[in-house]
């Protein structure tokens, strides 16, 4: 592996508070305050911003058992196009990451097969029904770094606390899928004026809030970093601003789909247009951008959940939830957050996806200080480019953003100091 530089960049490194126009050196892997002595490669990224390597904390691999939708070597390469040099997978595998040996297995398995970092979650409760906690203890030591039951959300209140108190003895994060059942029931859409229309059964957003509320409640009583998960709703951010100025150690995280789109698009009844949580009303899209602009949500993440076309080609009620979005986030989010509303700067929106990240998770990445992991994302945040599902990475094409004109997207991305992408 050969040292790096790379010249006349505009180095933006939120960890340590740096914003200027410099060179960045590579040696040995690591960010180095000296030039390399010998033979090295040399990037210029003039007009281009160098940040640290960026982080999505909510991504579905789906390796062990579903890799007709995706596997480790298609997953990484798509998060290495996005500008992404780490990734957390979720555990709703086949079968679930609720034990050591699978955590095991998907740890090896990565880091055989995977382009960019993979941290592993694992399960909260045993094959992620939401009755009996996972051995929690013995995934710390395979090696996850949260554990949630993503995909599912543990309806019972009890066993989510002592998960909860459990996961604090190891300084862990919980991250949680905001979902009652119960008010949930058939949906599959915002309930609204659409769901109406289309005659399609209603996903209120109180189920939602329900949760948000009962996390909120648990991170005060457990004083343990509870995170919500891909939230869609308005009244989610107001419940979340409310906690986090009483400072109870409860986040949120914004999905690109829940402020690029609404429920209105339904009417076309196309499958790729179903998530959960559903897509929302226009009022909850202004309300999820105000969060991120005061600083209520703290994290982004793609929820990139692949799907085989013959799993989407079927009547809406019978299609699976979910949409392929490594390689559109920071492109969807780059245009909307920082070029169309102006709700965040470009050093805001790297702080995002790499100090909050790792902050949250206490993983060693998202920074540029000396000797650190030289993982790096170059970006070029004015480049206007259109996103081609038929040329994506992943093993999946199950995205609405197909067509889409962008502005601004990573052009290289770079591991251990190692090119792994590169327009």
């Amino acid at each position: 592996m050969m040292d790096l530089i790379i010249k006349n960049g505009r180095v933006i490194d939120p960890s340590n508070d740096r914003d200027e126009i410099a060179d960045l050196y590579v040696v040995d892997a690591r960010i180095s305050a000296q030039p390399p002595a010998g033979e090295c490669e040399t990037i210029d990224a003039r007009n281009l911003v160098v940040a640290p390597g960026l982080i999505d904390i909510h991504v579905h691999l789906r390796e062990p058992g579903q890799s007709h939708k995706e596997t480790f070597e298609t997953g990484s390469q798509a998060a290495a196009a996005g500008g992404f040099s780490s990734i957390v997978c979720m555990p709703n595998t086949d079968p679930p990451a609720d034990n050591p040996s699978t955590i095991t297995w998907i740890t090896d398995r990565a880091r055989a097969s995977a382009s960019v970092n993979i941290f592993p979650s694992g399960a909260i409760t045993k094959g992620l029904n939401g009755e009996e906690m996972a051995p929690i203890g013995s995934m710390v030591q395979a090696g996850i770094v949260a554990i949630t039951d993503d995909g599912h959300c543990v309806q019972n209140h009890e066993v989510m606390r002592r998960a909860v108190e459990y996961a604090r003895m190891f300084d862990l994060a919980v991250l949680d899928h905001c979902e009652d059942y119960n008010m949930v029931g058939h949906g599959v859409m915002h309930e609204g004026y659409w769901s109406t229309v289309l005659g399609l059964a209603g996903w209120p957003r109180t189920a939602e809030e329900i949760i948000v509320a009962r996390n909120i409640l648990l991170a005060d009583l457990c004083e343990t970093r509870i995170h919500c998960q891909h939230l869609s709703s308005g009244g989610s951010v107001r419940l979340l601003r409310d906690a986090r100025a009483r400072g109870i150690p409860v986040t949120g995280e914004l999905s690109p789909h829940h402020i690029a789109l609404t429920d209105e698009f339904l009417s076309s009844f196309d499958t790729n247009y179903k998530m959960n949580p559903p897509l929302r009303a226009p009022q909850d899209v202004v309300t999820l951008i105000e969060g991120v602009t005061d600083g209520t949500v703290t994290l982004l993440g793609s929820d990139h959940a692949p799907h085989a076309p013959f799993e989407k080609e079927v009547e809406f009620d019978r299609a699976p939830f979910g949409i392929a979005g490594l390689e559109t986030e920071l492109g969807l989010f780059l245009t909307i957050l920082v070029h169309r509303t102006k709700a965040i700067d470009l050093n805001r929106l790297i702080t995002l996806y790499t100090v909050n990240p790792a902050t949250l998770l206490r993983l060693p990445k998202g920074t540029l200080g000396i000797g650190a992991d030289a993982d790096i994302t170059i970006i070029d945040p004015d480049l206007e480019w259109t996103f081609r599902r038929d040329k994506s990475f992943s093993r999946s094409r199950n995205t609405p953003f197909d067509g889409w004109e962008l502005k601004g997207r990573a052009v290289r991305t770079i591991v251990a100091g190692k090119t792994v992408w590169k327009t």
